[in-house]
């Protein structure tokens, strides 16, 4: 089995730190990192892991042909060449996935059109009939990569995003994205050694991604399948495997972990979410108002959360944000506090200097995720200069 290849996992702009360092924990070999991607090299075993566990990867794709192209018409011959019975046959339904960053050729779209006819026109000449395109559901996702006139395909053997874990049935206006919940919490060096508290967890997925990397479960456990499941070399047994050995891995968490938010429709769909990602032990979603609330205890408390930002719901937002920081100051001491904006304009009102910000985006919107540190015994803001 040790036949090791070369992988890509895409991520969001960001996280590229983060995912190579989760990749290396795996045990991948080779870990390189690009632009909004990581690759590394692994066997067909590990390339299950890596969509099993990797918890800020959006995709993993398995390059299969590179090649350099001046015009369409070379794409259209090197796809046309290859043997695309290895990967599919007639029955099979397939999509096409570009991204291009090229001078000559602009349009994904069209490029993936040309890849799709290269393919079904092969398998038309060679057995008389083409497999059907099914955008939404196929059996074989290729993804199409033209760097400048470098064109690299690829297998995606995820298939869906793999932010759909799986969990969330439920959700509320603006949710969060999961890959995004994930990655914020690592960098926010969280790992499960305190108390946790989301002020705001709307569906509740930054406190089910908290919970899931403080007892180091799987990120992807609760998916009904991958894209590799559907290849004709799919090993079952060596996936059974992989996963069984993945839950062994798992711990147990000693502190609590609480998602609030004052929205009952919210309440209901976090609890929901929870129970469906086995979590209810672990996590408690209480009907609060933040801004009357105190911490629960003395001891240290992690917090992550995710504000409104004015885009879709109406708030006065420099009043929200400065109730933000009065609350940090007066009923949190001992308590680290990150969050995620793209209201840059309304942090000024929080009256907090933040010991961190770091650029990211949530969905298309440029973000900061910031940084509070509230000491103990005091209710000035610690901040590193």
């Amino acid at each position: 089995m040790g036949n090791n290849f070369s992988m890509l996992a895409k991520t969001f702009y960001g996280f590229e730190d983060v995912l190579a360092e989760e990749l290396n924990k795996l045990g991948a070999i080779g870990v390189q990192k690009g632009i909004r991607s990581v690759s590394f090299e692994g066997d067909t075993g590990f390339m299950y892991k890596a969509n099993l566990c990797l918890r800020t990867a959006i995709k993993i794709l398995k390059p299969i042909r590179s090649f350099t192209i001046r015009n369409e018409h070379d794409l259209y011959e090197q796809v046309y060449k290859m043997h695309w019975d290895k990967y599919m046959s007639t029955h099979h339904t397939f999509a096409i996935d570009a991204t291009v960053y090229s001078e000559k050729f602009r349009h994904s779209k069209y490029i993936a059109l040309k890849v799709k006819d290269a393919i079904a026109d092969k398998f038309r000449n060679t057995e008389g009939r083409r497999p059907n395109v099914d955008v939404k559901f196929p059996d074989l996702r290729l993804h199409v990569h033209i760097q400048k006139d470098q064109c690299t395909l690829s297998l995606d053997s995820s298939g869906r995003s793999l932010h759909q874990r799986g969990y969330r049935t439920a959700t509320n206006i603006a949710p969060i994205n999961e890959v995004l919940a994930a990655g914020m919490l690592l960098m926010s060096g969280w790992d499960g050694q305190s108390d946790f508290l989301d002020p705001m967890c709307g569906s509740g997925t930054i406190p089910i991604e908290a919970a899931m990397i403080a007892c180091n479960i799987p990120a992807n456990i609760n998916r009904k399948e991958f894209g590799f499941e559907k290849w004709p070399d799919f090993d079952e047994d060596l996936f059974e495997k992989i996963m069984e050995s993945s839950l062994k891995k798992t711990r147990e968490f000693h502190h609590k972990i609480y998602g609030y938010d004052k929205a009952p429709s919210a309440i209901r769909k976090a609890k929901d979410n929870v129970r469906n990602a086995n979590l209810s032990d672990y996590i408690s979603i209480e009907d609060q108002n933040f801004f009357s609330t105190e911490k629960p205890s003395e001891e240290k408390l992690h917090m992550v959360f995710n504000p409104p930002y004015g885009e879709r719901l109406n708030l006065d937002m420099e009043s929200f944000y400065k109730e933000i920081g009065d609350t940090l100051k007066q009923k949190y001491p001992n308590t680290d506090a990150w969050f995620i904006t793209s209201n840059i304009e309304a942090l000024k009102f929080v009256g907090l200097r933040p010991s961190r910000k770091i650029k990211l985006f949530n969905g298309p919107l440029e973000s900061k995720l910031v940084k509070y540190e509230m000491y103990a015994g005091s209710k000035k803001a610690k901040f590193n200069r």
